[in-house]
């Protein structure tokens, strides 16, 4: 009690600007309210794929595989969020791996692609999302992933294996060839090492892969024989994750399939909802309805607004509509409440909408 109390009296001390933002003029780590992470390893395992091990202040309360952590950093005096999923096991102490894929167009991927260096000090959430595994190990289980959807299966294979999980495993990754797999050397030395671990590689571009082109049912069985009795894990790409949805959905299993969007599906343009104006009212803006997302709408109009995900899941767009209809473009629900706070990430207008933004 006393403790907390002088902590609040130093607080108190420094407002307007708060303790922790003394602190890190000492050093960057210390911290008694933020959760900060400082970069002490950086390896490039493709051509487009950085991997950042970050050691987590005292406050970091781990993660199960799966899980994602919101990452921000300051990029031209703007501090900007995204969601990245640990890539190792959640059993590793002290440390844990971020492996991130520079997209086309991404500025924060990007951005720590060429300028991430040891020593870096990022901004941390604690661990969020429900994509995890059971805590009762399946006997058989099969993961899927495609692209950069790797991190949050590698962390549940990493989990298994360093848990001395006997059971069988399927890793099934799909990429457009060899050079483009993340990690690739320690997952098949970790599959020559655990004999109830197999690892399938599927190319979508190339030959010489243990599978050739785009997933089907045929692909499935082809690597987990037994796949329609034992339930998997998915990530990656809309692409995949429609076609692995479509065979599941086909035979009647779905319930076996468990799924982590790692990017937004594309929103079709409703032109019967594209009318009316969109207006900022904060920043004085307004622009004509497009019927995109009211996240690009407002980048389309030149403002900034703090996002992570970009899919609904970390909350970071959170604002308030102050009038007007929006659309859920997850559930196809719609709503009119005013000063309603919303995610802009996955709401489109219908008709005039305002922003307290």
């Amino acid at each position: 009690m006393a403790v907390t109390a002088g902590l609040r009296l130093l607080e108190a001390l420094a407002t307007p600007h708060g303790l922790d933002r003394y602190l890190e003029l000492v050093h960057p780590m210390l911290t008694v309210r933020e959760l900060r992470g400082q970069v002490t390893s950086v390896h490039r395992t493709t051509s487009d794929t950085v991997t950042l091990t970050i050691r987590p202040t005292r406050r970091w309360r781990g993660f199960r595989s799966g899980q994602f952590v919101r990452l921000s950093v300051v990029i031209d005096g703007i501090r900007r969020t995204r969601c990245y999923s640990p890539s190792t096991s959640e059993h590793r102490p002290g440390s844990f791996d971020l492996t991130i894929k520079a997209h086309d167009g991404g500025l924060v991927s990007r951005w720590l692609h060429a300028n991430a260096r040891t020593g870096l000090v990022v901004h941390l959430s604690q661990a969020e999302g429900e994509f995890t595994l059971d805590t009762a190990r399946p006997r058989r289980v099969l993961l899927v992933s495609g692209g950069s959807g790797i991190t949050p299966v590698l962390s549940m294979l990493r989990t298994l294996t360093d848990e001395g999980h006997d059971g069988e495993i399927v890793f099934l990754h799909y990429a457009y060839r060899r050079s483009d797999v993340p990690h690739l050397a320690d997952l098949r030395a970790l599959a020559d090492r655990r004999p109830n671990v197999r690892l399938v590689l599927g190319y979508t571009d190339a030959a010489d892969g243990d599978l050739q082109g785009f997933c089907t049912e045929e692909h499935l069985r082809a690597a987990a024989p037994w796949f329609t009795e034992a339930p998997a894990y998915l990530c990656g790409p809309p692409g995949l994750m429609a076609a692995v949805r479509a065979v599941y959905d086909g035979l009647g299993i779905g319930g076996l399939l468990r799924t982590e969007e790692f990017a937004p599906a594309p929103v079709a343009v409703d032109t019967a909802e594209a009318t009316g104006t969109v207006t900022f009212a904060r920043s004085g803006r307004r622009a004509p309805n497009s019927g995109r997302t009211l996240l690009e709408q407002a980048e389309a109009a030149g403002l900034t607004p703090e996002h992570g995900c970009r899919m609904g899941i970390c909350f970071s767009c959170t604002s308030v509509k102050t009038a007007g209809r929006v659309r859920d473009v997850r559930s196809g629900e719609t709503s009119t409440d005013p000063d309603e706070e919303i995610q802009l990430c996955v709401r489109v207008p219908v008709g005039d909408v305002t922003l307290d933004l």
